[in-house]
């Protein structure tokens, strides 16, 4: 059971670190998030029930560490740091158009309100199933569509300039139908 975890764990390590970027806003966060993640995971291991999915089971968890963190910090006063942590993540520079359209999303992913910026990285960007999603924020499926609907929504908005009195902030793109789907 410990290597099948091991090996679960390390399938599903890129997108909890992903995850924890979103939910932190702060890559040393992340980091530390995800290292109590899988901290908590390995030792709540024998809690799996093989068949189920492990990312979803895994998300749920930093999910909790994460809210927890989140009440600690409040509790001592400190607040959110870096809201840029998203641009930090390009590894190898685009070019210059893909790049500015991608600075521009990731911009506008961070003003969505944090319950759609989660519901959308859980379900777009980790490829969970509604059902799974709505298993890890712990709420109805039909809550789920609809903050992925508001999220895909805004994001479009946003994309098209509508926040700026109509006058688009980055180039139109084939790629805005597939915020879409």
């Amino acid at each position: 059971m410990t290597d099948s975890i091991h090996g679960l764990l390390m399938e599903t390590l890129p997108s909890l670190k992903a995850f924890s970027i979103m939910l932190t806003r702060n890559r040393h966060w992340a980091e530390d998030l995800t290292q109590e993640t899988v901290l908590r995971v390995l030792a709540k291991a024998d809690q799996f029930q093989p068949g189920t999915n492990f990312k979803a089971w895994a998300f749920t968890i930093m999910r909790n560490q994460h809210i927890d963190q989140s009440r600690r910090q409040r509790r001592e006063a400190t607040t959110f740091g870096d809201m840029d942590a998203f641009e930090n993540l390009m590894a190898v520079k685009a070019p210059q158009e893909d790049k500015l359209m991608l600075d521009e999303l990731l911009k506008a992913i961070n003003r969505l309100n944090p319950a759609q910026r989660e519901v959308l990285v859980l379900v777009v960007g980790n490829g969970l199933s509604y059902e799974e999603a709505a298993k890890v924020c712990g709420c109805p499926i039909g809550t789920i569509r609809s903050r992925l609907a508001r999220a895909r929504h805004e994001l479009e908005r946003m994309m098209l300039g509508e926040m700026t009195g109509g006058q688009p902030t980055a180039p139109k793109s084939e790629r805005l139908a597939e915020l879409r789907h």
